[in-house]
């Protein structure tokens, strides 16, 4: 039985299958001794090494350790890469004794919820643009808000050579708005808001769609729990 090289190393728990991709785009993943092309397939008895190390190798099922699923209140200065060259970057941050990775990007000026996980398969489920997994964030900008400019936003704006997805706004100060969005452009919400010539002061994600950030306090992060697995993907059942 063969199964697709990126499956496999994120089924190791290794890294996400966006960021196996990468690796093996750089040729940093070998397959029997040799580097492995994109699409490439393994085997049980395949030797997958990356930088040369060996993939931890899994238990089996029945007795496998349960993965694990963190909510992290991201503090502003921490980058949410598994470089660690990086200084700040958000594993060592955690500092958790499992191998984990964030699901999705929050970037290094911005606070609030992130996800991370050390289940590579489900990373893209999450992400998948038509899953519309819903994220909101509270935003502070450095004018009042205008009813034109929530209008503005939650009709669409043009950005990164395509126009944003319909969301919802609200004004909660008259320097502060609330925003729900289903999908996650690069800096989609400093963007958006500079084609309108407001600048972002402040911006702190607090919910993934029933996750909440609830009483987290920047640097704090908390498991969660089973009833928020199953509402974050109801048909997933192998935690």
């Amino acid at each position: 039985m063969t199964v697709r090289l990126n499956k496999h190393i994120a089924e190791s728990g290794f890294c996400s299958r966006r960021e196996a991709d990468r690796l093996i785009a750089e040729r940093r993943v070998t397959v029997n001794g040799q580097p492995a092309g994109m699409g490439a397939v393994v085997g049980e008895g395949d030797t997958v090494l990356v930088d040369g190390q060996p993939l931890k190798a899994r238990t089996a099922k029945a007795g496998r350790r349960r993965h694990v699923y963190i909510a992290l209140n991201k503090p502003v200065g921490i980058t949410c890469t598994t470089e660690s060259a990086v200084d700040g970057n958000i594993v060592d941050f955690v500092g958790h004794e499992q191998r984990i990775f964030p699901i999705g990007r929050l970037d290094k000026e911005s606070e609030g919820l992130i996800l991370l996980t050390s289940n590579g398969d489900i990373v893209n489920q999450i992400l998948r643009a038509e899953n519309r997994h819903q994220k909101e964030y509270l935003v502070a900008v450095s004018k009042p808000v205008s009813d034109e400019f929530l209008r503005g936003m939650a009709r669409g704006v043009r950005i990164h050579g395509q126009t944003t997805l319909p969301c919802r706004t609200a004004r909660i100060a008259r320097f502060g708005f609330r925003i729900v969005l289903e999908q996650g452009l690069n800096r989609q919400i400093r963007l958006m808001a500079a084609a309108f010539d407001y600048r972002v002061t402040q911006l702190r994600r607090v919910r993934i769609d029933n996750i909440k950030l609830g009483a987290l306090k920047p640097g704090q992060w908390r498991n969660l729990t089973d009833a928020e697995l199953r509402g974050l993907l109801p048909e997933h059942r192998d935690w």
